[in-house]
């Protein structure tokens, strides 16, 4: 796997987007990086970019957007909600696939190295990249924000990590690190009162607040070290503030572990303390990008507290989650333009699914050779389970049967997955053949060529193989959960599993039509024989499955 980073610099102008622009320009510029996200704040008067790459790229486009950031930005003017110290306030470096957090911290040292030495700019480390762990937390660092630097910077122990010892008064200070993924988030309270604010975020963040007698004296230990009261949430960080641009104040949190602290938890728990202090969370706002499974764990989280099914598609989960949270109160939430995920995907392999009904079956009865066989299977199998999870979700909200929710909830939730897959797989069935064609398209002059050509056309061949002998696998899986349907399911919707039934048994059928046509180009005879032979076998499985199935849906119509 290729080695891949995510870079979120914050820059120190949320308002002038001519400004904004040329900074991202030169992020844009630089050769392998891809620009997911940019997120101006007017209040906090802040910009968080989103980009990603290979490692090498990412140093490069931050390097180049920092010395951007620092001719343009005079942070001796600034003023903004959020705390800062520099025109490029904070540069991480998260790692996505492909690169261990050790890794990305050289590279993030690299960066620091090269802007404190061409740019002459302050820098320090951070996180994963800072060795020492007392100054390795960046709240820490930037206690004091721009306006205490200046004294701040000649205290021996804060000597920077790269770069002059001299607070720059036009570009301030930068810190650059590495570190897992964060989630910035912001909770709306019905209120402007920032104490109040604050008050509900040391109730929440794991740092808490100091402790204090009755007579507000700070509460000291044995050693003379004040004591603390922990908040309720684990890797959180948090404040409050008043946002005048919205009219209302806000908890500001950064979720530094989502497997500890998910959004949804962070949510329900801000909600819970804020109406412990007389006070409503009334939406939230999402700062830059979250992983999809963030916003799906969050629609599934509130689908159970109504006691209803989870197994819905992956749009409906994020509608769901949208709408609990509150993400689009203040602005409309697009999630193709705010799920990591969605912005890394490439169109050009997902097209047939992308197509209406009425374009997929034009393009499939064009004269061109695909979509093919192979990939109508695929959409034949996703159209059965999709019926098997249909009743399993109807099943769930029948009445009188709302304790047995869960049961079908379950049912619903391994049909929607299978569902997925069978629809990945239309559009690489076609991808599949393509590469097949594109193989016979390479040059054969010499003997060198003919031999790489014939590899060539052999691994595309077989992996044609694969693709619809995965078909044939997920279809007759699919016969379980459709079975217990037709069995245990709404009995209105029996003749809705029997269809599906019969959805499958064509999908599995179909596509092993392909597996034997393709396996027959093959050189490769012990593999071709194996795959017959499983296809052959799931067959019969599946034939004899469906028999059984229409057989308990036709006593239930005729009964």
């Amino acid at each position: 796997m290729s080695q891949l980073i995510e870079c979120v610099p914050n820059f120190s102008e949320g308002n002038d987007l001519s400004i904004i622009k040329q900074i991202t320009d030169e992020i844009e510029k630089t050769e392998g990086v891809k620009l997911l996200n940019v997120d101006p704040g007017k209040a906090t008067n802040r910009t968080v970019v989103t980009f990603v790459g290979s490692p090498e790229v990412c140093v490069e486009a931050a390097f180049n957007a920092i010395k951007k950031a620092g001719e343009l930005i005079d942070m001796s003017k600034h003023k903004g909600e959020h705390p800062r110290m520099g025109a490029t306030d904070v540069c991480p470096f998260i790692p996505i696939a492909g690169i261990t957090m050790e890794e990305a911290a050289k590279y993030a040292q690299q960066l620091a190295k090269r802007v404190g030495e061409e740019l002459n700019i302050p820098v320090y480390l951070y996180e994963s990249a800072q060795k020492n762990t007392a100054r390795n937390n960046l709240s820490v660092i930037r206690a004091g924000e721009y306006e205490g630097f200046f004294k701040k910077i000649k205290l021996a122990e804060w000597k920077p990590d790269f770069g002059p010892s001299e607070f720059d008064a036009k570009r301030g200070a930068t810190v650059i690190g590495a570190r897992d993924f964060l989630v910035a988030y912001n909770v709306n309270l019905n209120t402007t009162s920032t104490r109040r604010a604050n008050a509900v975020a040391f109730d929440v963040r794991e740092a808490g607040r100091t402790k204090k007698d009755e007579k507000g004296k700070i509460v000291k230990d044995a050693n003379g070290n004040p004591v603390t009261i922990p908040g309720t949430l684990k890797s959180v960080k948090a404040i409050g503030w008043y946002i005048e641009e919205y009219g209302v104040a806000q908890i500001s949190i950064n979720l530094t572990n989502i497997n500890v602290t998910p959004v949804h938890i962070a949510f329900d728990e801000v909600s819970k303390k804020a109406t412990e202090r007389g006070m409503r969370a009334t939406g939230s706002e999402l700062v830059g990008l979250i992983p999809l499974n963030s916003l799906l764990d969050a629609g599934k989280y509130f689908l159970k507290k109504q006691k209803r099914s989870t197994g819905v598609s992956e749009k409906e989960l994020i509608k769901i989650a949208v709408k609990s949270l509150g993400l689009d109160e203040l602005a409309p939430f697009k999630p193709e333009e705010r799920v990591i995920e969605y912005l890394l995907k490439d169109p050009s392999k997902a097209k047939l699914i992308r197509m209406n009904l009425v374009d997929f079956a034009d393009e499939t009865a064009s004269e061109s050779p695909a979509p093919g066989g192979g990939s109508i299977s695929a959409y034949i199998g996703a159209l059965g389970i999709s019926l098997g999870t249909m009743v399993a979700n109807l099943s769930s909200h029948k009445q009188g049967w709302d304790e047995r929710w869960k049961e079908f909830s379950d049912w619903a939730e391994k049909g929607q997955k299978i569902k997925d897959e069978l629809l990945k797989l239309v559009d690489e069935d076609t991808n599949a053949f393509n590469k097949i064609m594109a193989a016979f398209g390479l040059p054969k002059a010499t003997d060198e060529e003919k031999k790489a050509r014939t590899q060539a056309i052999q691994s595309a061949t077989k992996y044609a193989t694969e693709v619809p002998f995965r078909v044939m696998q997920l279809s007759y899986s699919s016969l379980e959960i459709i079975k217990a349907m037709a069995e245990t399911g709404n009995p209105n919707s029996v003749s809705d599993a029997g269809v599906g039934a019969l959805c499958a048994r064509s999908a599995v059928m179909g596509a092993f039509l392909n597996v034997k046509i393709n396996a027959s180009g093959l050189d490769d005879k012990d593999f071709v024989k194996d795959i017959l032979a499983k296809g052959q076998e799931i067959e019969n499985k599946t034939q004899s499955q469906e028999a059984e199935i229409l057989k308990i849906v036709n006593s239930k119509i005729s009964s």
